[in-house]
């Protein structure tokens, strides 16, 4: 049969038709045809094979036989939870000789002066000065059995491994200072421990010690500056019976009375963390080898096939040393021989930092990714660029949802090269915690910066996190599965009437990244961990169809107003923040109070466009003191909370606007930057009141 015949029965054009119906075409149509063909080929050929995630996305963890409701990672098999992921890193000191070996001794840990490169300590160059001044504390009288405890008060910087390095190779105990804290909490926290070396990073702190200490009975008797101190401290220390050493005579004094390294066991204690908590003195979280091992090779577990570490690697620290986040982070990129770059020591500082060091490894907190976000929106300043912008993250947001996570699309080099720029250009591994973040904002991030970006949950207790999101599962709205170091289930909270029956419940959590108790407080202790080993976070969480746990709420918070019914005010605070006018909110009620009054800190970079919207116009606090605009922020916040499925008497009534964020300089924030809510209420008194009287009119 012919080809012509062939081709009229099936109907197909013949191949002079096909070439006369092209030539017919306009040479503009061509272009754009072939520019299309061009394009779409050039897509499918970079664009790459999603990434095989590590379970299951449907069901990322399994419930536990006995009838608790208590859930485990899919990662792990039956009721075995993760300890160690390497069998040579069963301790902190191990992860450390690891990554010695593995890195071939390359470079550890560096820091870098105003306009200057990093400089770099090498893994034996660490080791070798971490061991003299081990030694030179052993020569001062500590050691494992008595005078365990070394106090460190520094910013981070490469001396604050080296002093906690000291410690685990002569398995005495790290014991964290940070001046956040306060006077009063300092004072107690040496007072507890019977500390008797600090090691301090500058004469400021030093003479903060000197005042805890003045005028009593004291345990203290050394404190070793890194930075210099002039003979004035030297003789006010005198006085107080302490002796004042630079690190450098300290190492000296050690080399010259070297002590062979008596490294610790899994279960010795490895640290004290003493979380600041939101009211009362603080309390000290007795923490082994095992749980912070355990929290570091779970981690280790989740990103084993997705996003594996070595030691090309670097991480930039400035998250505060003095907290159990960034330590559990540390300890991933040390086990791995990897690289730590320190901050200058000043925030303001933090993106020149990024684009000099250029990290791999990036950990956040969501005060930070909520500024980020809101400064890339408003740079969309125009309708047209907040389509763009708009249309770039929905195609980004289309591929990482198929799995795809990348930073080399069309779209990353044309929208988002700036933003992915700015955090060094190198960044593959983010992990955000410590606080909720929105799940809109997370989701844009995740997909502007095209990172492996894991959101985790946790605190002090079970070492940092008790559950992450999994490589793959880039929804928002979530805390991600247990971890494979622990179990996870929810128990009963009736007076709120969430139930353990109905996947709702206290999320309570058991396994070797739980702490041992509270340093000399069995009956802090006692309120949080139970017989049967399970820590009870006060938070209130849900399980998901998927096995991914949502937190919905908080236990430790709630109050009644005067009619009976049970307040949570983060939640309600957490609704009410995202509205664009707002940038943080305190709400307050009490059970002599029959509704809801709020402090709100209108967005200072928002507020004025958003007034403007709706015509009024004028200086931030111009528009804080304007009645009209207070009406508009109480009227749009009440809507959001309305949508959000808030009852009626979860709202607000009135609100006062104050123009001063809450922070930790000011007292009103934790060093975490949780709300501290008794000097919030005991701070806004007088507004409260005010509300209230008007209310009651």
């Amino acid at each position: 049969m012919q080809a012509h015949e062939l081709l009229k029965q099936l109907r197909l054009p013949e191949l002079d038709d096909v070439q006369q119906y092209i030539r017919s075409l306009s040479t503009r149509t061509l272009v754009g045809v072939g520019a299309f063909a061009a394009f779409t080929t050039y897509w499918y050929a970079t664009r790459p094979k999603a990434l095989k995630p590590p379970c299951d996305l449907r069901m990322q963890s399994m419930e536990l036989p006995g009838g608790e409701f208590a859930r485990r990672s899919a990662l792990v098999d039956d009721d075995t939870l993760l300890s160690f992921y390497y069998d040579d890193a069963t301790t902190m000191y191990e992860c450390f000789t690891r990554g010695m070996r593995v890195s071939n001794n390359g470079p550890c840990v560096g820091a870098r002066k105003p306009k200057k490169p990093y400089e770099w300590l090498s893994y034996s160059e660490v080791a070798e000065r971490a061991a003299n001044l081990g030694s030179a504390l052993l020569h001062k009288g500590h050691s494992k059995t008595t005078d365990q405890f070394v106090g460190i008060f520094a910013q981070n910087r490469p001396e604050w491994t080296i002093a906690e390095l000291a410690c685990y190779t002569y398995s005495l105990v790290a014991v964290p200072l940070y001046d956040t804290l306060g006077a009063e909490a300092i004072d107690y926290i040496i007072e507890k421990t019977c500390i008797s070396t600090v090691v301090c990073d500058v004469p400021a702190k030093a003479c903060l010690l000197l005042d805890c200490i003045s005028g009593r009975a004291h345990t203290l008797q050394t404190l070793v500056l890194i930075e210099d101190f002039d003979s004035e401290l030297v003789a006010r220390a005198k006085k107080c019976g302490v002796e004042i050493i630079s690190l450098k005579e300290a190492e000296a004094l050690g080399k010259a009375h070297r002590q062979q390294p008596t490294p610790p066991q899994a279960d010795d204690l490895a640290i004290i963390c003493f979380t600041s908590g939101t009211t009362g003195n603080p309390k000290g979280a007795m923490l082994t080898h095992r749980n912070i091992v355990s929290n570091v090779s779970a981690f280790v577990k989740i990103t084993e096939t997705s996003c594996p570490l070595g030691p090309s690697d670097t991480h930039i620290s400035y998250l505060p040393l003095a907290h159990m986040f960034e330590r559990v982070v540390q300890g991933v990129i040390l086990v791995h021989g990897g690289r730590i770059g320190y901050f200058q020591g000043d925030i303001r500082r933090l993106m020149d930092d990024l684009t000099t060091l250029r990290p791999t490894v990036f950990p956040v907190v969501p005060r930070l990714l909520n500024r980020m976000f809101d400064k890339i929106l408003g740079q969309a300043n125009t309708p047209l660029k907040k389509w763009i912008l708009n249309f770039a993250f929905r195609r980004k947001e289309a591929e990482m949802m198929s799995g795809i996570m990348r930073r080399n699309s069309f779209w990353d080099k044309i929208i988002f090269k700036k933003v992915q720029a700015s955090v060094g250009g190198c960044v593959r591994l983010m992990m955000t915690g410590a606080a909720p973040i929105s799940a809109s904002v997370l989701t844009f991030l995740r997909a502007a910066l095209g990172c492996q970006f894991y959101e985790g949950y946790g605190q002090t207790e079970c070492t940092a996190g008790c559950s992450i999101t999994m490589s793959g599962d880039w929804t928002g709205g979530h805390v991600g599965p247990p971890m494979p170091c622990n179990h996870v289930k929810l128990v009963d909270v009736a007076e709120m009437n969430y139930l353990a029956v109905n996947g709702e419940g206290e999320v309570c959590v058991r396994g070797p990244n739980v702490f041992k108790g509270y340093l000399k407080d069995p009956e802090k202790t006692e309120e949080a961990l139970d017989q049967d080993g399970w820590v009870h976070t006060g938070d209130i969480g849900t399980w998901m169809p998927n096995g991914t746990l949502k937190l919905i709420d908080r236990k430790k918070h709630i109050f009644k107003l005067a009619q009976g019914e049970y307040i949570a005010p983060e939640k309600i605070e957490n609704i009410y923040i995202r509205s664009e006018a707002v940038v943080q909110a305190f709400v307050h009620g009490d059970s002599l109070q029959a509704c809801l009054v709020a402090i709100i800190v209108p967005d200072p970079d928002f507020l004025p466009a958003w007034a403007s919207k709706k015509g009024f116009h004028g200086s931030y606090e111009e528009l804080c003191n304007n009645k009209a605009v207070k009406d508009a922020i109480l009227e749009d916040i009440v809507k959001l909370g309305k949508q959000s499925g808030l009852k009626s008497f979860e709202q607000v009534k009135d609100i006062a606007l104050h123009t001063e964020l809450f922070s930790v300089q000011n007292g009103l924030l934790t060093p975490t930057l949780k709300a501290k809510r008794t000097e919030l209420r005991n701070h806004f008194r007088q507004q409260i009141d005010q509300l209230y009287s008007k209310i009651h009119m």
